[in-house]
């Protein structure tokens, strides 16, 4: 059957409705940033590290490499370094973005049960991408700070937290310093977001298709939850090695997104924009997969106790 056809014949679905993908998303952000940050961390590290001189070893040969130096320095702990900035914003982070998929959603709608078609929801959840670079890009700066710091030769821990980094951030460089990376962050979730959504939707369609289902079931939201993450990752991983550099960058060194690419390309190579690849995929599943776990979780919440919100 062609895509157009397993839409048209898609039973109809309600208009959407971004308050309720507000608090069903922030809960869903929780679940992610529970389950994937030490692998979080550890992309971060490896994205970041320092360029070896000629002739000598990287700092992180790879994944696991990373992760037994980083336990090995400073335990176990040292994996959970930075979670208390997207943990702190993870909920309104999450909301915004599913809020503005909704909206995206919404605004495409034509009736209360009209159907969108993949494209269109692939613009819905790039606008969701716009939503949530306000709030995401902040906190992105200040945990991949907290993330590297000590990584360095000097070893040096230049924050004690969340707040103390963001003091810093300001008295520095006022709220220009604090957004550092903003466009980079919005680089990488509007077409990001888009893929995300959109191989969520096709997924979770497909199973209602082919087992007559009026809502997908929680099994398989979690898997198509999983694999969207995937997909995410596989469209938004260069700006978000670029966003990183870019924000742990010594002030001055790079004047915008732009000159972090030529840099990269340079010194390094096309394929440098694809490091850390190996922990962003072995987490995108299972926290893509909680995420959509704790959405699906709510939203059988509300089924139950507000059916018609």
């Amino acid at each position: 059957m062609a895509v157009a056809d397993k839409i048209e014949n898609a039973p109809a679905e309600r208009k959407a409705n971004p308050v309720k993908s507000f608090i069903t998303g922030g809960f869903g952000g929780i679940c992610n940033v529970l389950s994937g940050h030490p692998l979080d961390t550890i992309k971060v590290r490896l994205q970041t590290m320092p360029r070896p001189p000629p002739g000598e070893k990287p700092m992180y040969t790879g994944t696991f490499d990373c992760a037994a130096k980083t336990i090995r320095q400073e335990g176990v702990r040292g994996l959970y370094r930075g979670m208390s900035a997207p943990l702190t914003g993870v909920a309104p982070i999450f909301a915004m973005c599913f809020a503005g998929y909704a909206v995206g959603k919404r605004l495409q709608q034509r009736g209360e049960d009209a159907k969108l078609t993949y494209s269109q929801i692939f613009v819905a959840g790039s606008f969701s991408g716009l939503f949530s670079t306000f709030i995401m890009a902040p906190g992105e700066r200040i945990k991949v700070l907290l993330q590297t710091q000590g990584t360095g030769p000097n070893g040096e821990k230049k924050y004690t937290g969340m707040i103390d980094c963001a003091k810093k951030l300001y008295k520095e460089g006022g709220l220009r310093s604090v957004f550092k990376g903003s466009c980079a962050t919005m680089l990488r979730d509007v077409p990001a977001n888009g893929l995300y959504f959109m191989a969520y939707e096709m997924l979770t369609d497909e199973y209602k298709r082919r087992y007559n289902r009026p809502n997908v079931d929680l099994i398989p939201a979690i898997f198509a939850g999983g694999l969207a993450g995937v997909f995410y990752w596989i469209g938004g991983m260069p700006a978000d090695v670029l966003k990183s550099r870019l924000q742990t960058a010594p002030e001055g060194k790079f004047n915008g997104v732009r000159a972090v690419f030529v840099d990269l390309l340079k010194h390094e190579g096309i394929t440098a924009l694809y490091r850390g690849f190996t922990p962003v995929i072995i987490r995108a599943f299972p926290a893509n997969a909680a995420t959509f776990f704790g959405i699906e979780l709510a939203n059988a919440f509300f089924r139950l106790v507000a059916p018609n919100f």
